[in-house]
């Protein structure tokens, strides 16, 4: 071997430490053999008796497609064969043409017996070895106790996690899951369990489909698009939003879904919107306490409401407002909330005859979770949150009967059960009713609690129709006029005399209400600050008409008749700008029920024009 052969032999790592005599004596038998591109030079679990020195190309060391290793020149491989009989551990091939050196294991005993410095090299690069391996064990020992340390902490985040953290293979069978998620599951063993029977249909669905889905071939990592419903082992069912991410390889993938509990937070949206209720509340009372036009009176039965709002505003007594539909009842009723110790806390109205039977008892009282179809949250009722204020009901006759003795309760013992709810909810409020019925008639006829009347009846107040105030039409007008020229931006009017004779001499089956959307349509139309009031102000010839015939013992026919009601009704809904139901619709102008005022609508064929 020339002197260029020793030198390559001395560079490599298990010969590091032989002499240039012993490497001289090593030389002597080792022979260069050469392989094309892909041929193996040995294959794995064949026995080796020599280890080879790559002089030029490379070689890959694999199994089968998996390889180790890419060795190029003056990397060796195979030197274990050089003392034991044990089988190769893996495949070497050559990448491209090369050229090796080969060791037989019989020269290189041979020569650890004969040649003392040889042996002692060889022994020296194993000591060597085994100290850089026991070096390497201690840093597998120190990286396994910072492992151990990691997955401490990781299994403290996850464990720790209030939101629930659950781990799926491909197959949807749980392998992983947080104290958070066992308690949402409501089951400590969940393992191997197929997580989409935790779902309803329609969650299992779309948590299945994600996973299922041809275009996350390669990775998830998104928001659930829907709320999912979970359903735990003990039937407790929870609303959740979450998100899912896919790990792993494309053939062997898992699956972490993390989800959050959004049941808090319903409840939470649901106080702020309560919340924000009773500041509309507020912002519309502050409004219309601060209306100029709010209570205006000169004439003398409105000046003895006045006079009886200021002598129980003080109180906390019931109070009862009687007044045809559209006379300010709910301005009277303010007026009482404003002088009042409770003027620092809410008043809350709420129409009796413009909510659904079926519904008026959650309005009123609120109702719990479960309590109904629909009821996915609990709700607080009006009462609750008129809690230290007053509560202003409207239309107290239209209340169903069978809810009556649950108001009596709350007016004699201040206290209610929401609906589907056996807890009893204490509250101090005030209560001031209204109604344009005769609720004493009522009562005698059976329609009305006559105990709760009394009990509503402490302190009556009655508020005189617009056509029984005299002046006060054209007082009101007139300030009604400037506020809504004020706000239309147009030229304020001036009532003549004959304009006011006109306001004056007409009936206002609509009282107040009626004054001041025929106020707001007369300022809208207006021009240059002239208005043609006998144009706005209704003819009342069509009904005087039939007033005669009715009186000359006239019979109508049923078309006479339906004609005449249709009719009637349209008046009433251009009156009211096409508006039923509430404060001031057309149903309160008929005095009919909402309810039944739509099915007549719909039984006249009577459409709104476009």
């Amino acid at each position: 071997m020339t002197e260029n052969s020793i030198q390559f032999l001395s560079e490599i790592p298990f010969f590091s430490e032989v002499s240039r005599a012993s490497l001289q004596h090593l030389s002597e038998n080792i022979t260069e053999e050469t392989f094309i591109k892909n041929e193996v030079i040995f294959e794995k679990n064949t026995i080796g008796n020599s280890m080879y020195a790559v002089l030029e190309g490379s070689v890959k060391v694999h199994d089968k497609k998996h390889i180790y290793d890419t060795l190029t020149e003056g990397d060796c491989f195979g030197e274990y064969a050089l003392i034991d009989n044990e089988t190769r551990s893996a495949t070497v091939t050559a990448i491209e043409k090369t050229k090796v050196l080969k060791i037989e294991r019989d020269h290189f005993l041979d020569l650890l017996q004969d040649d003392s410095g040889f042996a002692q090299g060889i022994l020296s690069v194993m000591i060597k070895r085994h100290r850089d391996l026991d070096t390497i064990q201690e840093r597998l020992a120190s990286s396994k106790i910072e492992i151990e340390n990691a997955n401490g902490k990781l299994s403290g985040l996850i464990n720790g996690a209030m939101d629930a953290i659950i781990m799926f293979g491909s197959d949807f069978k749980i392998i992983l899951t947080n104290p958070s998620a066992n308690k949402l599951l409501e089951n400590d063993d969940v393992l191997q369990r197929n997580v989409l029977f935790f779902f309803d249909d329609e969650s299992a669905d779309i948590i299945e489909g994600i996973v299922k889905s041809k275009d996350n071939n390669k990775a998830v990592n998104t928001y659930l698009p829907d709320v999912v419903k979970v359903i735990g082992s003990g039937d407790t069912e929870t609303l959740n939003e979450g998100t899912i991410s896919k790990y792993g390889s494309d053939t062997n993938p898992f699956y972490t879904l993390i989800l959050r509990n959004i049941e808090e937070r319903l409840i939470a949206e649901d106080k702020i919107s309560l919340l924000t209720k009773q500041t509309q509340y507020l912002e519309e009372e502050i409004q219309e306490l601060t209306s100029s036009y709010g209570i205006i009176a000169e004439n003398k039965k409105m000046k003895e409401a006045l006079n009886l709002i200021h002598q129980v505003a003080k109180t906390d007594a019931t109070v009862l407002i009687h007044g045809e539909t559209g006379t300010g009842k709910e301005l009277v009723a303010r007026a009482i909330h404003k002088e009042s110790n409770r003027n620092d806390k809410p008043l809350i109205r709420i129409n009796c005859g413009a909510i659904p039977a079926n519904l008026i008892e959650s309005e009123l009282f609120g109702h719990k979770k479960g309590a109904f179809t629909g009821a996915t949250v609990d709700r607080k009722g009006r009462f609750l949150l008129a809690d230290k204020g007053t509560i202003f009901l409207d239309e107290i006759g239209e209340m169903p009967l069978e809810l009556q003795p649950k108001l009596l309760r709350v007016i004699q013992e201040g206290e209610f059960d929401p609906v589907g709810s056996s807890e009893t909810i204490k509250v101090d409020v005030r209560i001031i009713a209204a109604s344009h019925r005769n609720l004493f008639e009522f009562s005698k006829e059976g329609k009305f609690r006559e105990d709760l009347y009394y009990r509503l009846n402490v302190f009556p107040i009655n508020v005189p129709a617009l056509r029984e105030r005299g002046n006060d039409i054209c007082l009101i007008a007139e300030e009604m006029i400037q506020q809504f020229s004020k706000k239309l931006n147009k030229q304020i009017v001036a009532l003549s005399d004959n304009d006011k004779a006109l306001l004056s001499n007409y009936e206002w089956p609509g009282n107040v209400r009626e004054l001041q959307n025929l106020i707001e349509r007369a300022v809208i139309v207006s021009q240059n600050g002239t208005i043609n009031w006998q144009a706005i102000i209704p003819n009342n010839t069509d009904i005087t008409e039939i007033q005669e015939e009715v009186s000359q013992e006239k019979i109508l026919t049923s078309k006479e008749l339906v004609a005449l009601e249709k009719e009637n009704i349209l008046k009433a809904l251009r009156q009211t700008k096409w508006k039923i139901s509430g404060a001031n619709g057309a149903a309160s102008l008929l005095d009919l029920p909402p309810t039944t005022l739509a099915s007549r609508i719909k039984a006249l064929k009577i459409e709104r024009p476009i």
